[in-house]
């Protein structure tokens, strides 16, 4: 994980204390689960992770295109990353 540091409203840091007590969790990993709520709903779509990408390929085998290993940026991250 990476540390970073971050300004909240008043309204925000209350309203992220509450949540992580109410789900009897800290509050950096409620931070962390709205980052990633939010980060879904502007793409309009699920990001896969990197693992993700990788077990996907691994997932087809054998069956993969024949220039998988040259383009293999192309599969993972979409060819216009």
């Amino acid at each position: 994980m990476i540390r970073t540091q971050v300004y909240l409203t008043d309204e925000q840091a209350r309203d992220i204390k509450l949540k992580a007590k109410r789900e009897n969790k800290r509050e950096a990993e409620v931070i962390r689960e709205l980052l990633s709520e939010g980060m879904k709903k502007s793409t309009g779509k699920t990001q896969e992770s990197t693992g993700e990408s990788l077990l996907r390929l691994a997932a087809i085998g054998g069956k993969g295109p024949a220039d998988l290993s040259s383009r293999v940026d192309d599969y993972l991250y979409g060819e216009n990353n």
